[in-house]
């Protein structure tokens, strides 16, 4: 332990040079020294951690959490007679195969203990061992809201879930592990979701897991709201999922062939025809941790990882959706390569002033590194005054796919980039920051596959500072009062919360260092409101695009270093702070109905106040 901390203080010594002393100056006058204190604990944090993770799931944490945001026993008992208008009974099926009874037992339990009382519970077994049979024979005599049939072989997870589904009568129909738990008060959140929306068909919330003896819970994952191109990416919903009955006997039940993979099949099968999607931010599911389970051991089903590019690949052919899905970067995800349309022309508008050694580097990544062909470069003089500038635009006109235009008056990024689009040629636009330098060759194609597609209208990517630490992983309205970035100041190869640093999905929105949208869309909203000359226009401008119902994608696999503020500098002056607060007040002024309502492809569970999805500890 000692050895890490002289090395955690070496490496934060090493950092503090002149220069980043100026930085950290400038800072602590913008944004205080509570704020810059809380940066440095965020810093030492990652730098103390040898594996390059981050721990999302501090338990001790996690229990106050608990205590403050779950249902007492006092409003347990209320729950329990509460009458709801619509009141559809909630068939739980769950396949067994000589589970102990140390998991068998307590998963019964946690459905009979549900506060909503109108369930069946539908169980097929296909067990050998005399222990497990003997118990369930003696269940329906019990409580007649738990149906049993004996299988004469064990016909695996498909054959034996449609065995119990063939059970049940519900209304909805909900799947529960034979070794997990449903939290007591499960139902009767989801009943209250059908009565607040009565035409949900498909509905899941979040889980967390349990400790093997189920003493302990740990790990919860808050999801976001429905987002189709992270479920593409892995199945995020998992537990709990409940499916109307008359949409899982529309798309059919749970099919062979997927096996490790079934349940993540029938999500995607489902999201297919689904009328509405529900999320529940709520943990109604205890996921149990041991040996056998991928709860604890995701490798336990390692035929788990064909069945999951076998649904995808499936699934991209029911919606007509072309393209090729190969394995993602960890063990249960995937990646899908969607094919590009032709090679449409790509302008790259860069706003630019001087910093001739900075614009020299990020046009050198473009023109040296980039393997898309079919693309121009918008470059938009805002007023250089250096001789070193002049020198580098005169070699730059030399080049035919290099414009370089003039921009006369002050500056403000929306009009400059507005400017720009009026002469680019090309059918997409990629914003870029002259900030920037390009990392990886195929870029532009990971950014244009998404752009292509006609439900997706911007597309950002994944931008590091030169620390090689996250900058942009996606914007997340509400943090810091306005919005902030996803997992910032994270070691670039951290997969983050629940893998969402390393595979593509959808957020509200994404920065402009580094944006693509199609002409048409940029067109259809307006472009950039000039309204924000230098804050917030990007991620005004992603929000119009929503409106027009058109999905944002950030992918991991478009990666580009900003070496961010060198151009325009710091917030570090009266006037640049007051412009600041007064392009904040415009943007909260115009879209608070979104932000009071909570990002949904963030959770209200998670905190405001950090970019590093910890918990939210203030409600």
């Amino acid at each position: 332990m000692l050895k890490k901390t002289l090395h955690t203080s070496k490496r934060l010594a090493n950092q503090i040079t002149r220069d980043n002393l100026r930085k950290i100056t400038r800072y602590i006058r913008q944004y205080g020294l509570a704020q810059f204190l809380s940066k440095v604990g965020e810093k030492l944090s990652f730098f103390s951690n040898a594996s390059q993770e981050y721990a999302f799931d501090d338990a001790r944490v996690y229990k106050k959490w608990i205590a403050r945001n779950e249902p007492s026993s006092v409003e347990l008992a209320d729950q329990t007679k509460h009458v709801f208008k619509l009141k559809p009974k909630i068939s739980v099926i769950v396949p067994t195969y000589n589970t102990p009874l140390a998991f068998l037992v307590p998963m019964i339990e946690s459905v009979q203990k549900q506060t909503y009382s109108n369930w069946q519970l539908c169980i097929a077994d296909g067990s050998t061992k005399e222990e497990t049979q003997a118990y369930l024979r003696q269940l329906g005599s019990k409580d007649k809201r738990i149906a049993v049939t004996f299988l004469k072989s064990n016909e695996g997870i498909a054959g034996n879930t449609n065995a119990a589904i063939e059970l049940s009568d519900g209304e909805f129909v909900t799947f529960l592990d034979h070794d997990d738990l449903l939290a007591p008060f499960a139902l009767h959140e989801v009943v209250a979701a059908v009565n607040a929306a009565p035409a949900a068909d498909l509905i899941y919330s979040d889980e967390d897991k349990i400790s093997q003896s189920g003493a302990t819970r740990l790990k919860p994952h808050f999801k976001p709201d429905w987002s189709p191109d992270t479920l593409r990416t892995y199945n995020y919903i998992t537990h709990l999922m409940v499916i109307k009955r008359s949409l899982l006997d529309e798309v059919g039940h749970v099919r062979e062939g997927f096996e490790g993979s079934q349940d993540f099949d029938l999500v995607l099968r489902a999201s297919e025809k689904a009328k509405k999607i529900v999320h529940i931010p709520k943990v109604l599911y205890h996921w149990r941790e041991h040996e056998n389970s991928t709860a604890s051991n995701v490798k336990s089903k390692g035929y788990a990882s064909y069945s999951t590019k076998k649904a995808v690949a499936d699934h991209l052919a029911q919606l007509k959706m072309r393209g090729r899905v190969v394995d993602g970067p960890f063990f249960g995800s995937c990646r899908v390569l969607f094919d590009l349309t032709g090679s449409p022309l790509v302008s790259i508008i860069i706003p630019t002033k001087d910093q001739a050694n900075l614009l020299k580097r990020c046009l050198d990544s473009i023109l040296n590194r980039s393997t898309y062909s079919n693309y121009e470069i918008i470059l938009v003089d805002t007023g250089s005054v250096e001789s070193e500038t002049q020198k580098l635009y005169a070699q730059l006109k030399k080049q035919s796919r290099i414009h370089i235009i003039d921009w006369k008056k002050p500056f403000n990024y929306a009009a400059v980039n507005n400017f720009a689009s009026g002469i680019a040629k090309g059918d997409y636009f990629l914003f870029l920051n002259d900030d920037t330098e390009v990392i990886n060759s195929d870029w532009i194609e990971a950014m244009l596959e998404y752009g292509q597609r006609s439900d997706v209208g911007a597309v950002g990517a994944k931008l590091l500072y030169p620390d090689k630490t996250i900058q942009h992983g996606g914007v997340i309205l509400g943090i810091g009062g306005v919005a902030g970035h996803s997992h910032k100041y994270f070691p670039a190869q951290s997969l983050g919360y629940f893998g969402r640093l390393s595979v593509p999905q959808n957020f509200s929105a994404v920065t402009a260092a580094c944006i693509m949208i199609p002409r048409k869309v940029f067109e259809a909203v307006g472009g950039f409101d000039e309204g924000y000359a230098l804050a917030f226009n990007d991620v005004d401008l992603c929000l119009k695009i929503r409106e027009h119902n058109k999905l944002i994608v950030w992918t991991p696999y478009a990666q580009l270093y900003h070496y961010e503020s060198k151009t325009r500098g710091y917030e570090d002056t009266a006037e640049k702070q007051a412009r600041f607060k007064a392009e904040a007040d415009r943007f909260n002024s115009k879209w608070i109905g979104l932000v009071s309502q909570g990002d949904p492809y963030y959770n209200p569970n998670l905190t405001l106040t950090r970019e590093d999805f910890s918990l939210r500890t203030d409600g």
